[in-house]
C-alpha cells in the first residue's frame, strides 16, 4: 500500500470495530482496501463495495489468492445498496459497518479521473465511471442550478459570481478550465493557505455522485444490517458529512433536543448507544498523512431495537 493511500483513522477504526474472527463486517468503502486489511487480518470476513470499476479490479487480485471460502466478497455496487446486495449473498445481518466517506486517494491522484486541479484532466468527476460527468453538468446547468450547487454542497458564499463565470466560458473540458474561470472570478492569490476552487470542485464532486444522499441511505442500512452488539464507524471529511453522522447517530441514540425543563416526549426505543463524541487524528497521523487533517470518526453500537423505518432498497 503506498504512502498516498494510508487509511485515515487505521488504529482507531479497528479498536471501534473490535472484530473478531469469524464476524461477518461491511467495508462500505473498499477504496484502496486499508480497511478491509485489517479486518482480514483480525479473522473477520469482509463484504466490500465500491462503485469504481478500478477499486473492484485492484480487490479482485487479493480474492483471486484468497481461501476457499473466500473471506472478502467484493460488490461493484453503490454502498446505499447494501442491504439487497447482502441479501443476495445470503446475509441478513452483519457485526460491523465502517464508512469512508468522500473522495479516495486513488482517485485524486489520476488526473485522468478529473477530480483535482492538482494536475489538468479532463473534466470527469464520476466515481463510478459513468453516467453524466462534472463537464455535461457544468456545461448544459443554468446559472442557478449551479449556483444552488456551490453554495448547498460547497459553502460557496460567492456561489451566483462563479455560477456566470462559468456559463459565461462554456464550454469546459479540464479541470484546468474550471479552476482558472473560478480563480478569475473569485480572486487568485498564489500562497494563499485555499485555493478558492477547492469549495466548488467539492460542490461539483458531491452532486455529480450524489454523495449526500448515499451518505443518508447508507446510514439507515446500517441500522437495518447491523446485529445487536454491532459496531458503526463512519470516517468523514468536511462538515456536510459529518453533520449528517452526527445528527443521524444523535437521532438514533434518541438524544434529541428539548427542553430540559420540560418532560421528554416518548419516541422510538434507541437503536444505536455507546455513541463516540467526534474523533480527530493524532498530530503524527496529520504530519505521516496530510489528508487526514480534516477526518472525523463517530461510532456507536446497535442496540436490540428494530430499525426506525423500512428501508427503500435500490434494485
Amino acid at each position: 500500500m503506498s504512502a498516498s493511500h494510508i487509511p485515515v483513522l487505521l488504529d482507531e477504526v479497528v479498536a471501534a470495530l473490535a472484530p473478531r474472527a469469524g464476524e461477518v463486517i461491511v467495508d462500505a468503502t473498499f477504496g484502496a482496501g486499508g480497511y478491509t486489511r485489517a479486518l482480514l487480518d483480525a479473522g473477520a470476513t469482509v463484504h466490500a463495495f465500491d462503485r469504481d470499476p478500478d477499486a473492484i479490479a485492484a480487490g479482485e487480485k487479493w480474492a483471486e489468492t484468497a481461501e476457499n471460502p473466500p473471506r472478502l466478497v467484493l460488490h461493484p455496487r453503490r454502498f446505499s445498496e447494501m442491504v439487497k446486495a447482502l441479501a443476495d449473498s445470503g446475509v441478513a445481518r452483519v457485526d460491523g459497518v465502517v464508512m469512508d466517506i468522500g473522495v479516495s486517494s486513488m482517485q485524486l491522484d489520476r488526473a485522468e479521473r478529473g477530480f483535482a486541479f492538482s494536475a489538468d484532466g479532463p473534466l470527469d468527476m464520476r466515481m463510478s465511471q459513468d453516467g453524466p460527468s462534472a463537464a455535461d453538468f457544468l456545461n448544459e446547468a443554468d446559472e442557478t442550478a449551479i449556483a444552488d450547487v456551490l453554495y448547498t454542497y460547497g459553502e460557496e458564499r460567492q456561489s451566483r459570481r462563479v455560477a456566470r463565470a462559468i456559463v459565461a466560458a462554456r464550454p469546459l473540458a479540464t479541470t484546468g478550465d474550471l479552476a482558472s474561470v473560478v480563480r478569475k472570478a473569485l480572486g487568485h492569490h498564489p500562497g494563499a493557505p485555499k485555493d478558492p476552487a477547492t469549495r466548488t470542485f467539492q460542490a461539483v464532486r458531491i452532486h455529480v455522485n450524489a454523495e449526500l444522499e448515499e451518505l443518508e441511505t447508507a446510514l439507515d442500512a446500517s441500522e437495518e444490517l447491523l446485529s445487536e452488539g454491532g459496531r458503526l464507524a463512519v470516517v468523514s471529511f468536511h462538515s456536510l458529512e459529518d453533520r449528517i453522522v452526527k445528527r443521524f447517530l444523535r437521532d438514533a441514540a434518541g438524544q434529541g433536543g428539548g427542553s430540559r425543563h420540560l418532560p421528554q416526549a416518548s419516541g422510538p426505543v434507541p437503536t444505536f448507544a455507546r455513541v463516540s463524541k467526534g474523533i480527530r487524528p493524532t498530530d503524527a497521523e496529520t504530519a505521516r498523512n496530510p489528508r487526514a487533517r480534516s477526518a472525523t470518526l463517530r461510532h456507536a453500537v446497535r442496540t436490540d431495537a428494530p430499525a426506525r423505518q423500512a428501508l427503500g432498497r435500490v434494485a
